[in-house]
């Protein structure tokens, strides 16, 4: 019956591959499809985390550094167990990088500490010596964006189905609820600060820009 095609080689060569690009997909992308979806226990960003979601972006942090442990031995040791896709499943933009001129932060959450990193955006050189990455103070005096945060969290719950306000999830609730529950997580990270500006400023009711960031940090593992 296709004799004729055996005679026509580029006809030929077409059809393989379009047979096998289609059975490529038909065993592919279910995997993937299910690879992609949330791992278990994986919860959306709290607002605060957000908040310093953006922060780490507005300041370029991704563009030295990765959020993405590869599967071989060199990486798993220093940064821990390799990326899985279900765990970016709530990341938009994905932080992945393509450069680490500073170490991966994908699990950075489970190694260091808020103190760690108060003392590490104030001034990288008093804990990673000859380290040259800059400092930035200026996260210790500028308000993280709350507002902002929490429109992108509504956004995603209505745009992307993300599970905000389900039970066993993180909680969003309203504008005023989403406020007072930032502001109960940054008054916890300030409690872990030394600095004293910045204790001060959460006292009053604002949320500096190195609580909104180490919140985020804090939350990688």
């Amino acid at each position: 019956m296709f004799h004729w095609l055996e005679k026509q080689p580029f006809l030929f060569s077409v059809g393989v591959f379009l047979v096998i690009a289609f059975a490529g997909l038909i065993e592919i992308v279910p995997d993937f499809a299910q690879a992609s979806r949330p791992i278990a226990g994986k919860q959306p960003y709290t607002v605060l985390q957000l908040a310093g979601r953006h922060v780490y972006i507005k300041d370029s942090c991704n563009a030295c550094h990765s959020q993405l442990i590869r599967p071989f031995k060199s990486e798993t040791d220093r940064y821990g167990p390799y990326s899985l896709s279900g765990e970016y499943a709530y990341d938009r933009p994905f932080l992945w990088g393509s450069k680490r001129t500073g170490p991966d932060l994908h699990r950075v959450g489970e190694y260091r500490t808020t103190d760690w990193h108060e003392n590490h955006m104030w001034e990288p050189t008093s804990v990673v010596p000859g380290s040259i990455m800059p400092s930035y103070k200026h996260m210790f005096t500028q308000n993280a964006d709350i507002e902002t945060a929490y429109a992108e969290a509504l956004t995603v719950k209505k745009v992307f189905n993300v599970p905000y306000d389900k039970e066993g999830f993180t909680k969003l609730g309203s504008w005023e609820e989403a406020k007072q529950s930032a502001l109960e997580e940054a008054k916890a990270i300030a409690a872990d600060m030394k600095n004293q500006d910045v204790k001060d400023a959460v006292a009053r009711g604002e949320i500096p820009e190195i609580v909104a960031i180490i919140a985020y940090m804090n939350g990688l593992h």
